[in-house]
């Protein structure tokens, strides 16, 4: 399980990187101050390191070459920082990459899959997600639902990835629109409501007739088996 440290103050951004690099596998820790941040460096030996350049007790920057003078671990800035001068200070700095927000867990991980190839240390593929008979394979970006694949568009794989690696789980719409248009503070509901009606036609359902994607009025959907395993029948004890 490759070990990923989070240096970042936004206790919204820090914790959604936490759960949701968790789930696609990855061991996540976290610090809300670059000082702390440079202690676990030097103390856990991360194998990547997510970087915020605005943190409250030392610049982002200085911290960036604070972590070089003692580990080669690959550093992946996440900042509102867009300009360039800044990104150019950075990577030259010591940094292997940046990520300017908003952006989704979906396009980090593959940021940090990325540096890890760069370095020669890429991790082991992704387990296919499997729900029922639907299976998505992360790696080839396939589906199939009864051994027979499903022929999804971009964003209709992303999506349906997203929550198969969140199966049985309530994911809101804003969450949606955060992951899978990195659209975190802006977008329409209206756009998740149409990529999941067409969602729904590849699985073979509709939204009155749902077997796979179960909508929760006024919060989001749930991806889950529509065919679980029942549950054994209690020994009565009798011969």
């Amino acid at each position: 399980m490759t070990s990923i440290l989070v240096v970042e103050d936004d206790d919204g951004i820090r914790t959604g990187l936490q759960r949701g690099l968790r789930e696609r596998g990855f061991a996540v820790a976290t610090a809300a101050r670059g000082l702390t941040g440079l202690e676990l460096v030097l103390r856990e030996s991360p194998e990547v390191v997510l970087l915020d350049l605005g943190l409250p007790d030392v610049d982002g920057l200085t911290l960036i070459s604070m972590i070089r003078a003692a580990s080669r671990v690959p550093i992946i800035v996440i900042t509102a920082q867009d300009d360039d001068p800044t990104m150019v200070r950075a990577l030259d700095g010591g940094a292997d990459d940046y990520v300017v927000k908003p952006f989704g867990t979906e396009q980090v991980a593959a940021r940090i899959r990325a540096v890890l190839r760069r370095g020669g240390r890429e991790t082991s593929p992704p387990a296919p997600l499997r729900v029922g008979s639907l299976v998505v394979e992360e790696r080839s970006r396939t589906a199939t639902l009864g051994g027979e694949t499903l022929d999804l568009s971009r964003k209709e794989f992303d999506l349906l990835l997203l929550l198969a690696s969140r199966a049985g789980e309530v994911v809101t719409k804003r969450e949606l629109l955060a992951e899978v248009w990195q659209q975190a503070y802006g977008g329409s509901d209206r756009t998740v409501d149409v990529h999941l009606s067409w969602l729904r036609r590849k699985l073979g359902e509709s939204a009155a007739e749902p077997r796979y994607l179960l909508s929760v009025r006024g919060v989001g959907v749930r991806l889950v088996d529509p065919e679980p395993v029942p549950d054994p029948e209690p020994d009565s004890g009798g011969p």
